[in-house]
Order: structure tokens, then sequence, then C-alpha cells
């Protein structure tokens, strides 16, 4: 049932604050870093579907490189910060870091 409105027009959802900017969080450096350890998975695949039980490849290599990618590369990519945001923070903490000197007071 819709509310009953005389000549008025409804807007569900919508605020009338600012607009705020989207930006993405993830930039083209976490991506390269993501496909890295995409990368690193199908390497580590593709040997342990060798058929030796007892090789080297299959046995040693391809969990090292599967725990690598699943645990460290994929992770760090999605973690990792954007270069802007980490400047900001340096300028944020500094500015914060700052004392006037009009509020030290000396004996």
């Amino acid at each position: 049932m819709q509310p009953k409105t005389k000549g008025k027009k409804v807007q569900i959802g919508k605020s009338k604050g600012p607009k705020r900017e989207f930006s993405f969080p993830l930039e083209k450096e976490n991506f390269m870093i993501i496909g890295l350890g995409i990368v690193l998975l199908i390497v580590g695949y593709v040997l342990m579907s060798q058929n030796s039980v007892d090789g080297f490849m299959p046995t040693v290599v391809s969990p090292i490189l599967l725990v690598a990618g699943y645990c460290v590369v994929i992770p760090y990519g999605i973690l990792k910060k954007p270069k802007s945001e980490l400047i900001s923070e340096k300028t944020e903490v500094t500015a914060e870091a700052e004392v006037p000197a009009g509020n030290i007071k000396t004996s």
C-alpha cells in the first residue's frame, strides 16, 4: 500500500546530503599482485597433476606454491594500500604531531 501524497514526489533511499565520492579500493598494482598469485596457483596445480607419486615436484614444490599463492600473495594483493593513501596518512600524522608554540609553558 502506497502512502497518499498530494502532488509531492517521494524519494525513497536518496539522501539530500552531500554526494560521496566513490573510489575503488584496489588499484592496478593490487590486481597485478593478485594475478601473480593466480599464476602461482595454476602452476602449483599443473605440477600436482603429474602422475608421479614419489616425484619431487608434485609432493614438495606444488604444495609450497599453493600455500604461497593462497596464504601470502593473494591476501597481500588484497590488503596492500595504494601509495596515495599512504602519503595522505603520513601528512595527517605529521600534522597532528606538530605542537603550537603558544601552548608550551615554561617556568
